[in-house]
């Protein structure tokens, strides 16, 4: 009697193309999307597994170690992506204006528009359960857009636009304040938050931005 073929213990990976020579990078971004996808539908990284990231793409789990050595590193490169995307973002945002303060206004909003269009993204850059350092590098990526808040707060200083004497610590408390509108919305949506938006309120406040400043960028 002819034997059944085995129909292994799980749904069937859906068949893939194979790549053509030389055509390995596309697979490894192949992975990155499938990673990304997963990540956002369930709006957390927390369920991804070589098994799932290899059906999203139609290839065999195994395929995945010639571009990934696990899970983490798939996870890492999902995160690297959305940290790229958020500096170039903000850097955008600071530099299509000339006046400073309205450089700061931007790129805080660009931030803001960042984590709310991209939760899950967003929320994996500070979730993602990867071994902490015991201190923050200076050459961090993650550090790309608060570097590049920093950076726009002092030169509001220099152009006499903020009466801050300590814009890093003044960047991180806007910092803090962006990052916790951004999660509180997500949380919260049902809260009865404000018709008017306080974003601009909340960048000028402590930005330090003096009076003089505001009535310039209005």
């Amino acid at each position: 009697m002819t034997k059944a073929p085995a129909t292994g213990d799980g749904p069937s990976t859906p068949s893939r193309p194979r790549n053509r020579r030389g055509e390995g990078p596309r697979l490894r971004e192949d992975i990155v999307r499938a990673a990304t996808a997963l990540i956002v539908r369930a709006g957390t990284d927390q369920a991804l597994t070589l098994r799932s990231v290899a059906r999203e793409v139609g290839i065999s789990a195994p395929s995945i170690y010639a571009h990934f050595t696990d899970r983490e590193a798939i996870v890492e490169a999902v995160v690297l992506e959305a940290i790229t995307q958020l500096h170039e973002a903000v850097g955008t945002a600071v530099t299509a204006h000339g006046d400073p303060v309205e450089g700061l206004l931007a790129g805080c909003a660009a931030y803001v528009d960042f984590g709310t269009r991209e939760p899950a993204r967003y929320r994996v850059l500070f979730d993602w359960s990867r071994p902490k350092p015991d201190t923050a590098r200076a050459d961090d990526p993650g550090l790309d857009a608060f570097r590049v808040l920093v950076d726009n707060l002092e030169a509001c200083v220099r152009a006499g636009r903020s009466t801050s004497t300590d814009p890093f610590a003044d960047a991180v408390a806007l910092w803090t304040a962006l990052h916790g509108r951004v999660l509180l919305r997500a949380s919260l949506p049902d809260f009865p938050w404000p018709a008017a938006d306080t974003l601009e309120r909340t960048v000028l406040s402590l930005g330090r931005i003096t009076s003089a400043a505001q009535r310039q960028c209005r």
